[in-house]
This record gives structure tokens, sequence and C-alpha cells, in this order.
């Protein structure tokens, strides 16, 4: 397949320095940290934040349910509709809605208001993703993308380590509330850096929601995504059930959960850190790597699974896994539709959402009705045809 260049407008900036493009990636990074960390708040503050607006904390949980919604609608628009919008000013904006998202949590007197607070944290998160592959071919030449969107999802990375230990011991030290007024601190700092660092970006020269549907009609992008949505749910059947999982090994007990955890996102931020370098020179055999790794990790957990400490090198595994695939999808849509990067990242962004809330579903009813081991091997099944389905097409 003939590649080309990421198309910009004849007006368009020149090409920043090396340095100042990668300040500008660096900002970028910061800002998904700070989103992403907010996004993850809910599960380290579901308790002390039910009690206090007076829900349960199933239905406080559906926080997360409601900024995954607003994310699968709001990644694929946001583009079509601010289609003249200097990106740059887009992405500020965007920080400036996840400030006031993190400030009326912490106000909120009731779970309404703070739902109302979510709803918008969503289309920040999902439109910031949607942006961030478009402003990176901006910044960096198509040769360094893969190592650029490594940086920028090592915010996000780092946040799924960090958020939900650092979130419970601040919200039992200062209270859920001043919990979301540092987050929204953080956000104020990375809108700070951005403001400095991103240059102007113009938008892509083709907008609108035909184009959004055009790239979708694209067999290549649309196999691709179905890969992506395979992958992504595997994932997600069995993640959002690792805690009963690990609470399942013989011999484990409630304090099991929280270092496996943790290595889980240590392994996590490994594997983002090789993904740009595979991604750069080796971009199918990543697209098949990543999910065939998930898999291994998920049947080891299941096979190998007879005490805690034989869990922990499949949980490695599976973190790694994972922290590779976001970055190598970014590098894979650049490469197979560089001409509709605002278009395609916004699909992929959808994608992930929607595999998030499937995989959720789907991975429930399994634990419900099975076991966690099923929906544990679902997952690695579902990741492992996803990777197949993702290189049968070359990019």
């Amino acid at each position: 397949m003939t590649q080309t260049a990421p198309v910009r407008l004849p007006d368009a900036p020149a090409t920043p320095s090396r340095a100042a493009a990668w300040w500008g990636v660096a900002s970028l990074s910061l800002g998904i940290l700070a989103l992403v960390t907010t996004e993850f708040l809910p599960a380290s503050l579901l308790s002390p934040l039910s009690a206090d607006l007076g829900v349960t904390p199933g239905t406080a949980g559906q926080m997360v349910t409601a900024t995954a919604l607003v994310g699968v609608l709001a990644a694929p628009t946001l583009a079509p509709l601010l289609p003249r919008a200097d990106r740059r000013r887009v992405l500020l904006v965007l920080m400036v809605v996840a400030i006031a998202s993190n400030v009326l949590s912490a106000l909120a007197p009731s779970f309404p208001v703070l739902v109302v607070a979510r709803l918008a944290l969503g289309a920040s998160i999902s439109g910031f993703w949607a942006m961030a592959l478009a402003v990176v071919a901006v910044l960096v030449p198509e040769r360094m993308i893969g190592r650029a969107m490594t940086a920028v999802t090592l915010g996000g990375t780092t946040a799924t380590v960090a958020a939900v230990p650092v979130g419970a011991f601040l919200g039992e030290l200062i209270g859920w509330r001043a919990v979301f007024l540092l987050a929204a601190g953080l956000a104020v700092v990375a809108l700070a850096v951005q403001w400095f660092a991103l240059p102007k970006v113009p938008p892509a020269p083709a907008q609108g929601f035909g184009v959004v549907l055009d790239t979708l009609r694209r067999r290549i992008v649309a196999i691709s995504l179905i890969g992506v949505l395979l992958v992504a749910g595997g994932h997600f059947t069995a993640f959002t059930y690792i805690r009963p999982a690990i609470e399942a090994v013989p011999g484990a007990t409630g304090d099991a959960a929280a270092p496996l955890l943790f290595l889980f996102g240590i392994a996590g931020v490994v594997g983002n850190a090789v993904a740009g370098w595979l991604a750069d020179s080796r971009l199918r055999l990543a697209g098949l790597l990543s999910p065939a790794l998930i898999a291994v990790g998920l049947v080891a957990m299941v096979a190998l699974g007879s005490s805690v400490p034989s869990v922990a090198a499949p949980i490695a595994i599976w973190g790694a896994a994972f922290g590779m695939f976001p970055t190598i999808v970014s590098s894979w849509l650049a490469r197979i539709a560089p001409d509709r990067l605002e278009a395609a990242g916004g699909l992929n962004v959808a994608s992930f959402q929607v595999a998030i809330t499937l995989g959720a579903i789907g991975g429930g009813a399994l634990v419900d009705f099975v076991n966690v081991d099923v929906a544990l091997i679902a997952g690695a099944i579902a990741a492992l045809a996803g990777g197949l389905v993702l290189v049968s097409r070359r990019p």
C-alpha cells in the first residue's frame, strides 16, 4: 500500500523544532495523565462518596458507565462539529472542561449533579484522546509517530497505576471532595503546560460527519477497528473482574490483590515503553504480538493459578502486553489512514469505549453464571482473534 504523509493545510504553521515538538508531545502526555487520573478516581472513592451522597455503591459505580457512553458519542463527532477550529484551542478547551468537571464533582450537592459532571468529563477525555493522534502527526515526522504516541500514552498508563491507590490514600486523609479538587489542580498544571508548549495545529482539510463515515467505509479501517474491538473487549472482559480472579486463587487473601494490581500496572508501563520502537520498526509483528501475549497471560492465569506467586508472571505478561496495545493501534491507524487521522482517532477511541462497556457486561455474565476462569479464557480467545483480524491486512 502506497503511503503518504499526513495532510496539512497550505497555511499550516512551520513544523516546530525538535525540542519544541517533544515539549508539545510531553504536554499531551501530562493532559492524558490528568484526564485518566480523574477517570479512575471513583474506583478509589466509591465507598465514602456513595455514603455522603446517599446512594448505593452500585449506583455510584454507574458514573463510570456514564463516562464511557458519552465517550462513544463524543470521540468520532468532535472533529466534525468543529471543522475549522485550531486543534490547540480545542485541546485547551477540553482541559478547561475537565477542570470544571472536577470542581463540580467536588462541590456536588447530590448524585445527579455528580453524574452531570462526569458526563462532561467523558466528552473531555474522549475528545482529547481522539485529537491526540492528529496533533502528534503534526508535531513529529511520520517515522517517529510510534515513539511519540508512546510518550503520550505513558501519561495514561501512569495514571492507571497511581490513580486508585493514591486516590484511596488521599481520600482517607483529606476526604473525597478534596481529592477531586486536587485532580482539578493537576488539570490546571496540564493546561498551563499545553498553553506554552503546543503550537497552532490546523484541522485536517477534509471534515464533517461524511468524512467519518467515509473513513469507516474503508475496508482496511473497518477491519482494523473490528480487531481493536475484539482485543480491547477481550482485555476488559477479564480486567474488569481481575480482583475476583485473584481472590479465586487458592491461598489468596484480601491483601493479595493490591500488590498484583501494582505489578500489572508497572508491567504496563514497561510494555508501553517498548511499544513505540516496535511500532516504528516492526508494526505488523507488534500488532499480533501484543494480543497474543494478552491471551498467553490470561490462559496462564487459569492454568498456573495454584497459588498467589504462580499468577504473578501471567499478570505481568498480561499487563505488559496490554500496555503496548494503545500505542500500536494508534501507529497502525496512522499508517493505514494518514489522510484521515482525526476521523480514525475518533473511531478508535469510540471502539475502546464500546469494548469497555461490552467487556464489562459480557465478563460479568460469565462470572455470575459460570465462573471467573471462563471469563479469562473468553477474554483470551477474543484478544487472540482480534490480533489475527488486525494483521489480516497489511498496513
